[in-house]
């Protein structure tokens, strides 16, 4: 990343940015939202869902559906996350996925936008989870109209040249905002976000991932990637230089996938990446959340003994609904 900030950023206290406010009601769409919301003015970013791309229970599986209804386990959507900015009545989604009607739901709970749904949306890539949740934005949906949709240079031709994301494009319900690579948009006087390419499996687009950064905090998000070798930076410095470091975590470890070769599926395995990081301080082990998990990556389950080495060892599983402040 060509402009990654040379130090470490300092934590600072945050308990003078709380005021405790807490949602009118609990619905299991909305379980788990953290009640802390900061105050009126203060930028925050809440998870709006921390599973792979099809989500917790994945189409087909029995099984998880049965564990749900038994409440023995909760339901989990994609990987998105919003950032919400109080002082401007704006807020914007990152990652448009299969789940957005939901994940929309969570967002209006707690903030307001200047156009709705949302006053600008991220994607990262091509991939399902991560972009189709734009349908929902068009014609036989929402409507929307010229909601700014911003993309790297191959994703933007992909939604041009393919429908129907390209009628989302001629009936003006989206409005596609370039990005380049390492190149900052500011959204406002104290919030700006930086794309930067990662290795992926890129059919249809090029892969980011994105430096978030909230006047002197910064969080670095980073969904999908491969191995941690196959890029050429080192994602140690990465956490070193930054306050929150929210990354690919899709399967725990070799083997996750029964009868399949999961090195054609070359994410970095949870416990690759707990090794890689095993030398670093507790205090930048503790910035490290875990996201994009399968749906048969144990670390979905709390109670599992694979989350709970995680934990013990000084990293944290993002959890739906947690909400980051800066």
């Amino acid at each position: 990343m060509n402009d990654t900030p040379s130090s470490t950023l300092t934590l600072e206290p945050l308990w003078a940015l709380f005021l405790f406010v807490f949602l009118s009601c609990s619905s299991p769409e909305t379980q788990g939202i953290d009640t802390n919301i900061p105050s009126q003015d203060a930028p925050y970013l809440m998870v709006l869902g921390v599973a792979q791309d099809a989500g917790y229970p994945q189409a087909g599986s029995r099984q998880e559906f049965k564990l749900i209804e038994e409440g023995l386990r909760a339901k989990q959507y994609a990987v998105s996350l919003c950032l919400v900015d109080p002082q401007h009545n704006k807020r914007y989604l990152f990652e448009a996925t299969p789940d957005f009607r939901e994940q929309l739901e969570i967002a209006d709970k707690v903030s307001k936008p200047t156009q709705y749904p949302f006053d600008g949306i991220f994607l990262t890539h091509a991939h399902i989870g991560h972009y189709t949740g734009l349908m929902h934005l068009g014609r036989e949906v929402m409507g929307t109209r010229t909601i700014p949709v911003y993309a790297m240079p191959k994703m933007t031709a992909f939604l041009q040249e393919n429908g129907p994301w390209s009628q989302l494009i001629s009936l003006e319900n989206i409005a596609l905002k370039p990005l380049s690579d390492s190149t900052t948009i500011s959204l406002s006087n104290s919030i700006s976000v930086m794309p930067f390419t990662v290795p992926h499996r890129d059919e249809y687009s090029e892969t980011v991932g994105y430096q978030i950064k909230v006047s002197r905090k910064s969080l670095v998000f980073i969904p999908d990637i491969d191995k941690w070798n196959r890029w050429d930076v080192d994602i140690r410095e990465v956490v070193k230089a930054h306050d929150y470091i929210l990354i690919d975590a899709s399967f725990y470890k070799d083997g996750e996938l029964e009868g399949r070769d999961m090195s054609l599926i070359p994410h970095p395995f949870t416990t690759e990446s707990m090794e890689l990081f095993k030398n670093l301080s507790d205090v930048d082990k503790a910035k490290v959340y875990f996201i994009h998990a399968n749906h048969t990556n144990p670390i979905l389950d709390v109670n599992s003994r694979e989350y709970k080495e995680v934990v013990q060892a000084g990293f944290h599983v993002a959890k739906q609904g947690q909400i980051f402040r800066f």
